[in-house]
């Protein structure tokens, strides 16, 4: 068997697993995993595009913000979404004893966490070195500092252990300036 019959055949099994447990939503992002990358390509081409606005140093109008926001939060919650399904799905899976189905999902569920975490490392940085120095309105450094809450919550909720704590404390942080 091919590779690439492998992995269509992991793909089936996964929608159909997910057809099993009444996971519709994710039947669909397995059996369509790179149709759903390329619908991805136009937030991925909104946020590349805000991302160099917000690198040339200058304060982001509200609307630039919010384009910026919207195309991240797009980005970002899909996968959150996906994370959150197939983190319900092994723990069934691992429950069954499904050693082999587990081993499977695991390796999705890593592949998520590092788009999540390349994602979440992106916008913060953005943040830290761009957008929080380039503010001069209040109002425009209580968005950054939300935001910068909201991006660590998103890592705390996948990572584990110290990494989780830190995201956790870092989230709070940024909520408090607000």
């Amino acid at each position: 068997m091919s590779s690439s019959e492998k992995e269509r055949e992991n793909h089936i099994y996964l929608a159909k697993l997910a057809e099993q447990a009444e996971r519709y939503e994710a039947s669909l992002i397995f059996f369509f995993f790179y149709l759903v990358l390329l619908v991805f390509g136009c937030e991925i081409e909104m946020v590349e595009s805000m991302k160099k606005v917000a690198k040339l140093d200058c304060e982001l109008t509200v609307e630039e913000r919010n384009l910026l926001s919207v195309g991240y939060k797009n980005v970002i919650g899909a996968r959150r979404a996906s994370w959150r399904i197939m983190s319900s799905i092994e723990q069934k899976e691992e429950s069954k004893g499904n050693e082999e189905n587990v081993k499977l999902i695991k390796g999705y569920r890593r592949k998520v966490e590092e788009e999540l975490s390349n994602i979440c490392t992106d916008i913060l940085s953005i943040i830290d070195k761009h957008l929080i120095p380039s503010s001069s309105s209040g109002e425009a450094t209580v968005f950054y500092y939300k935001m910068k809450g909201d991006y660590y919550r998103y890592v705390a909720e996948f990572k584990t252990d110290q990494e989780r704590k830190e995201a956790a404390e870092q989230s709070l942080k940024g909520y408090e300036v607000t």
